[in-house]
């Protein structure tokens, strides 16, 4: 890891995964956050920690090099850093969360409403600070949230949620509107935090896997691909190579299931219910082919520290290829109805641009900023086993809108199918898991992997008797809400169930 002036150089860890870690200055932190974005890098998360009353703050940011781990260790619990939102926008609302749960203040930041704090817990209260722990019995007062108003004549504001027709998550979306055109929209979240963050501390390291993969049940392989990479980098484990390649196979099963329900919801919000209802199927006979094959619809607790819990005997490997050619000539029949639709195309095209410098100034990542002509891809830029050995191609559209996010989706279906019978094919036989260290030193590692909305991570800290001291889990939801009030601006009300469904978002990935 070179070219960024630090006083002290950036040291590998251990992992499949190119990643460095560098204790910076206070006067570097910022330093380092220009110099990254000014190299074209991104900011993928941002958290705090404290551990014995130390409190300190990390920013990982994906670079061309690898992933580059930046801690500032900061003088207490009540201490500042310096805001990063002038370099990554995205930081502002992790900027807010971690104020919220450790105390710690961005100096500089000119938004500092509360996030997750909707009034319910005491302003002095911090779930993560060890001060806190005992003080969770406290009497709610939600507050009210002040949200930008727009003035103007004509102008009104409609309120959507938090509770919604249906079976959705909880977020509120403030849009200020003339007639039926969007000026302005405001999301509030934070309306499902479970304290994730905090049940991790003192789990066994082998345990917490099963809390990881709940973070977004949609992308519960990814995330708990992420927790076994982060553990095993920690404890200097290297699971088996048939465990690798299960572990791919689940992930791009993982990825077909969720593109197979979005694009039949896409189809709907177009109103074309014939969309909904053929990729509806195909999805729940996907769905019960995992629950078949692997014991669990949603594939939940199949990827663990140390390898994977389940096989996959022959003639399961030959049900899921035969299932990959039968899936194909399907959604290619459906993407030729969709593409040679007129009313489905007008209501597509052009429809919640995102165009690639908007994409690039706010950090948008994962499918949505491929929709948006930005390549990022972990199977490509830096792969781990045994994504090395399939040459995966890069699915790449620049129109930025929704028609350009579902010709994404499409592409990703059909370079998934053929992944996952290059995996199957080049299955390696041997053991599928391998036993962990009990114990040992103290220890900390990170976890990245391309899931199917964006690039998850997750750094663990483990204290010697490997329990979880801190583990933060990141999904690409939050570089990419913010986008979502960018790609509804002068559209009309009516189209942002569509504009949303296009990029998708995780509300519970969000907000731990």
């Amino acid at each position: 890891m070179h070219g960024y002036a630090l006083a002290t150089p950036p040291s590998k860890l251990p992992g499949p995964l190119p990643v460095w870690r560098v204790d910076v200055a206070r006067a570097e932190w910022s330093a380092l956050a220009a110099a990254v974005r000014a190299d074209g890098g991104r900011l993928v998360s941002l958290w705090g920690s404290e551990r014995d009353a130390a409190a300190a703050v990390s920013a990982a940011y994906a670079t061309g090099a690898g992933l580059l781990l930046a801690r500032l260790a900061l003088d207490g619990a009540d201490d500042a850093y310096a805001d990063l939102s002038p370099w990554f926008p995205a930081a502002a609302c992790m900027q807010r969360a971690i104020r919220e749960m450790l105390g710690l203040r961005a100096d500089g930041a000119r938004d500092e409403r509360a996030w997750l704090n909707h009034g319910n817990w005491p302003r002095d209260y911090h779930p993560l600070r060890a001060a806190c722990s005992g003080r969770e019995t406290f009497a709610p007062a939600p507050a009210a949230y002040p949200f930008v108003r727009v003035e103007g004549a004509g102008v009104h504001e409609i309120a959507v949620g938090p509770i919604h027709a249906g079976i959705i998550e909880p977020g509120h979306f403030r849009f200020s509107v003339v007639g039926e055109k969007v000026l302005r929209l405001e999301e509030r979240l934070g309306y499902v935090h479970r304290g994730v963050e905090k049940r991790f501390e003192g789990r066994p390291a082998a345990a917490g896997v099963r809390l990881a993969g709940r973070v977004s049940g949609d992308s519960t392989v990814a995330y708990a691909w992420a927790y076994a990479m982060a553990v095993e980098s920690a404890l200097g484990v290297e699971p088996p190579a048939r465990a690798a390649w299960l572990r791919a196979l689940m992930l791009e099963r993982e990825r077909v299931a969720n593109h197979l329900g979005d694009l039949g919801a896409l189809g709907n919000d177009a109103g074309f219910g014939f969309g909904l209802a053929q990729f509806s199927r195909l999805r729940e006979d996907w769905l019960r082919t995992h629950a078949e094959r692997f014991g669990h619809r949603l594939l939940m607790d199949r990827v663990v520290p140390g390898g994977v819990a389940v096989d996959l005997d022959a003639a399961g490997a030959a049900r899921l290829d035969a299932e990959c050619v039968a899936v194909e000539a399907s959604v290619r029949a459906l993407e030729t109805l969709y593409d040679e639709h007129a009313g489905l195309q007008d209501r597509f095209t052009g429809t919640g641009r995102v165009s690639a410098e908007l994409a690039a100034t706010l950090g948008l990542c994962g499918l949505a900023g491929r929709a948006s002509g930005r390549p990022g891809d972990l199977r490509v830029d830096h792969p781990c086993a045994p994504y090395d050995a399939l040459a995966v191609r890069r699915v790449v559209e620049t129109g930025g809108d929704v028609a350009a996010r579902v010709r994404v989706r499409f592409r990703e279906l059909h370079e998934s199918l053929r992944l996952i019978r290059a995996l199957l094919a080049g299955l390696p036989g041997g053991d599928v898991q391998v036993a962990l260290p009990h114990g040992g030193a103290a220890a900390a590692g990170i976890g990245w992997i391309e899931g199917w909305r964006g690039d998850v991570l997750v750094a663990v800290e483990l204290a010697a008797d490997a329990t979880i001291a801190r583990c933060h889990c990141h999904d690409p939801s939050w570089q990419n809400w913010p986008v979502l009030e960018h790609a509804i601006l002068d559209e009309i009300v009516p189209d942002f169930p569509l504009i949303n469904k296009s990029f998708n978002l995780s509300y519970a990935g969000h907000d731990l």
